[in-house]
């Protein structure tokens, strides 16, 4: 066995392990199907400016722990995400707060907003919510519904809201404050110099090879490492035996503009219906950017399909099930370690994937 330990995905939770192990004296091979590092988190420079390749990632945590460590391979900026939706000619401050509320029905106290919110959820006259729909109706009331919940979640899920279930939407931010920090986190910001240059340093001491599929490598080097660490899908690992799990996709539509600034923030929702892309995002907003020039990305949801990017899993109960089967075949499975957002199933933020990576190889190392 050349190395202890072969790590599927440099992403952020193979990165994270690998920095780990590789600290403990093991010797690492991190390999990886695409032509860089990072995962979905990878950062380009176009035009002098970072470019998040796969969509806005804002890194934000209350975990003091996970903050302290990712701050010893990057400097973070002081960004706060404070996206605002688009609904035809209307535009709306995001989370919903007293700025959204105030644009919506002219309200100025919170106990005017509580009184039309609650007197909306009431007229609905919704027991037990039966759907994704009524959930959100009970929540919210119609207004805050129709203008910024339904077109925007239709189009992520690609499935109408009445069909989709309640669980979904446990909850819906209201904010009954003038604060249009979208987070709550005690901490947030943006690594300076993009997310790549991070994830270089967790990977220094192990070995890297980019554009190598996982299945032909152990196909051709079945003894490499005495131990693996799987980041891809784990249905996939296991050759969707059961069945194939659900994932949304995403398209990426990416321009360089010949403006300072289109759109004034980062992160700006199309909540309508006919609108058929969900985000457009102005990357250089991230790093307070003053190029003279400007890369925007519109953000499309799609199915997915073999071959394409594997994004949000379909988190209904026959995926629920589904993963839970896999999940026991991989228990069962001798020095395999499962983790990151397709090993697990899971959505993730970038804190809950390090943390994850953290207490597996404190598991395993000691």
């Amino acid at each position: 066995m050349r190395y202890d330990y072969l790590i599927v995905g440099a992403g952020l939770f193979g990165a994270v392990f690998a920095h780990e192990a590789t600290a403990c004296g093991r010797r690492c091979l991190v390999i990886d199907r695409r032509n860089h590092i990072a995962g979905n988190a990878y950062t380009e420079t176009v035009e002098g400016i970072r470019v998040h390749r796969y969509g806005a990632h804002i890194f934000h945590t209350s975990d003091e722990a996970v903050w302290r460590y990712v701050n010893r391979f990057a400097s973070f900026n002081n960004f706060v995400n404070s996206p605002v939706a688009v609904y035809g000619d209307e535009l709306y401050n995001l989370p919903f707060n007293m700025n959204t509320f105030n644009r919506m029905w002219g309200v100025k106290t919170p106990a005017e907003a509580k009184r039309i919110i609650a007197e909306q959820a009431a007229r609905e006259n919704i027991g037990e919510p039966k759907n994704l729909e009524e959930q959100a109706l009970r929540l919210v009331g119609r207004d805050i519904y129709e203008k910024l919940v339904k077109g925007y979640t239709e189009k992520q899920w690609g499935r109408r809201c009445a069909e989709l279930p309640a669980f979904i939407i446990r909850r819906l931010p209201l904010r009954f404050t003038y604060d249009n920090n979208y987070f709550n986190d005690r901490w947030q910001g943006i690594p300076e110099g993009g997310y790549t240059p991070l994830v270089a340093k967790l990977l220094e001491g192990s070995e890297v090879r980019l554009n190598t599929d996982y299945s032909d490598f152990v196909r051709h080097n079945p003894d490499a490492a005495a131990r693996t660490v799987y980041t891809g899908a784990i249905d996939g690992f296991f050759g969707c035996r059961l069945g194939a799990l659900e994932y949304r996709s995403l398209r990426f539509e990416t321009k360089v503009l010949d403006t300072d600034n289109h759109q004034g923030c980062a992160v700006v929702n199309c909540t309508g219906r006919e609108v058929p892309y969900t985000r457009v995002i102005e990357h250089k907003h991230f790093e307070f950017g003053q190029q003279e020039k400007t890369v925007v990305s519109w953000e499309y949801p799609a199915e997915w399909r073999p071959g394409a990017e594997p994004y949000y899993p379909v988190n209904d109960r026959r995926n629920g099930e589904l993963y839970a089967k896999y999940r026991a075949l991989a228990d069962e499975t001798p020095n395999v370690i499962f983790g990151g957002r397709l090993g697990e199933y899971r959505y993730y933020d970038m804190d809950k994937v390090i943390a994850s990576a953290l207490a597996a190889a404190e598991r395993e190392l000691g």
